[in-house]
């Protein structure tokens, strides 16, 4: 990877995270900036930024501090040179499939939150519409937004 330096902006900029969340991941040890400028500044590399985006993507899916502190040793230890035998690897191997198949579950629970609450906004748009008086309707129509698209399976988290 680039060994080229970022200040915190810059890093909370490409992550789409706050200057206190960044912070706070790294009070709490999921990151730690690789280097700081002679005044002190936190200094990031691309390492730190893809380690920040494993976290981010972590948080929807409501994994705990811990189990991202879990997951980011398992890959650091995956990623560094060998220090582990071919059983030591299988082992941590079996701990990211765990995670994945506990994201996999996290993610199902979502689509089926999210298709109940576009039921539920169905049957309000629904009311709305069948409300009496033509002022009601004419309110929903100028009042409703464009809907959004809904997330495809394609479509990386967040």
């Amino acid at each position: 990877m680039d060994d080229k330096h970022m200040q915190i902006g810059e890093v909370a900029a490409r992550t789409e995270l706050s200057l206190r969340t960044i912070r706070h991941y790294e009070e709490t040890g999921l990151v730690v900036p690789s280097a700081r400028s002679q005044g002190g500044f936190r200094l990031y590399t691309e390492a730190d930024v893809a380690r920040l985006m494993v976290i981010r993507r972590m948080k929807p899916l409501g994994f705990t501090l811990d189990e991202m502190r879990d997951l980011l040793d398992i890959t650091d230890r995956l990623d560094s040179p060998p220090s582990t035998d071919a059983v030591g690897r299988a082992s941590l191997l079996e701990r990211v499939e765990v995670y994945e198949q506990a994201a996999a579950r996290k993610i199902e629970d979502l689509r089926i939150q999210l298709s109940r609450a576009e039921d539920f906004a169905a049957t309000l748009r629904t009311r709305l519409r069948n409300a009496p008086g033509e002022d009601a309707a004419a309110r929903f129509a100028a009042a409703r937004p464009d809907p959004k698209p809904a997330l495809s399976a394609e479509t990386p988290p967040a």
